[in-house]
């Protein structure tokens, strides 16, 4: 039922983002690092630098906004694949390659509605302890130039998401909170299109019967693989995506003015493999909160709730 995979889908979303966020922040500060303004060097390093400066708490900045929209988004991913597919499917026979991928991108194009705010807020903060970072770098390094100067504290003034959020809507309205919608509608719209058949067909390879479910670490394995296929296939998507909805910048780092002006610089100014910043960080991201996904979609834990509800009342 509906319901049933609402509840699923957000279930799995909850469940993944709290076990993979760290790793999505660092992804998040790799890719709007630019040349010149390197503060991480890697995942490691950006997860210990991170914890030193920030906490451990550090790693989950951005986090709330992630846990409250993530249900309504994989809710919305998940239920609309399948919808797509149900309606594409011809007297129950089995979807053809291509109908596969028309719900894949249906489904991608209908999750931007929540995708594209979500990711926009938690950008702000993800990337808010880096810029930090890096003033205080270039505050310390003023000091041993001109010992005698006068150095002035780099103060951190942490926003929320919020304030974030007001600001936008007053600033420029809902507009605001869509910044970067076609950058994220180029990502999600590809992203679906390849993991939804590939993950449907490798899963199929451990059914022993078209009706019975495959077992569970299948469905889980499945979406991994799957997950960081389309993840890393996409990721100078993501990258364009990432720069162009972050508000704030590094001291020298560029402004782009769209998604082929942003593509322009980046290739231009820091090369062709600078669209590959982070893409084993987002495949460590999405694996596990793709194979998590499925496997709580598919257990069914939804419908074993709601099949519970007319007993506790009876």
């Amino acid at each position: 039922s509906l319901p049933a995979k609402l509840i699923n889908g957000g279930i799995a979303g909850l469940i993944g983002v709290t076990c993979v966020f760290p790793i999505d922040l660092a992804k998040t500060r790799l890719q709007n690092q630019q040349n010149g303004q390197r503060m991480y060097t890697s995942l490691s390093d950006c997860l210990i630098k991170t914890i030193r400066s920030e906490g451990y708490f550090g790693m989950y900045r951005g986090a709330a906004v992630n846990l409250t929209l993530v249900t309504p988004e994989k809710a919305i991913k998940l239920a609309a694949n399948d919808f797509f597919r149900h309606h594409l499917s011809k007297d129950g026979k089995k979807l053809t390659l291509l109908r596969e991928m028309l719900a894949g991108c249906g489904a991608g194009t209908c999750q931007v509605i929540v995708t594209t705010p979500m990711e926009m807020l938690k950008i702000q903060l993800q990337d808010a302890g880096r810029i930090a970072a890096q003033k205080k770098l270039m505050a310390a390094q003023a000091q041993l130039s001109s010992p005698g100067a006068a150095a002035e504290p780099a103060v951190e003034t942490r926003t929320t998401a919020t304030q974030i959020t007001r600001e936008l809507l007053r600033s420029k309205g809902i507009a605001g909170l869509y910044k970067g919608l076609g950058a994220t509608l180029l990502r999600d719209v590809p992203f679906s299109i390849v993991y939804f058949p590939l993950f449907a067909n490798l899963n199929k390879l451990g059914q022993k019967d078209p009706n019975v479910k495959a077992p569970f670490y299948v469905s889980f394995l499945s979406g991994c693989v799957a997950g960081s296929t389309a993840a890393v296939a996409v990721n100078p998507c993501d990258v364009i995506k990432t720069r162009l909805q972050s508000l704030q910048r590094g001291v020298n780092e560029d402004t782009y003015s769209g998604i082929l002006d942003c593509t322009k610089k980046i290739w231009q100014r820091e090369g062709p493999t600078a669209f590959f910043k982070g893409a084993y960080c987002r495949a460590l991201v999405i694996a596990p909160l793709f194979g998590i996904a499925q496997v709580v979609y598919f257990v069914g834990i939804a419908e074993f709730l709601l099949d519970m509800l007319p007993k506790h009342r009876a």
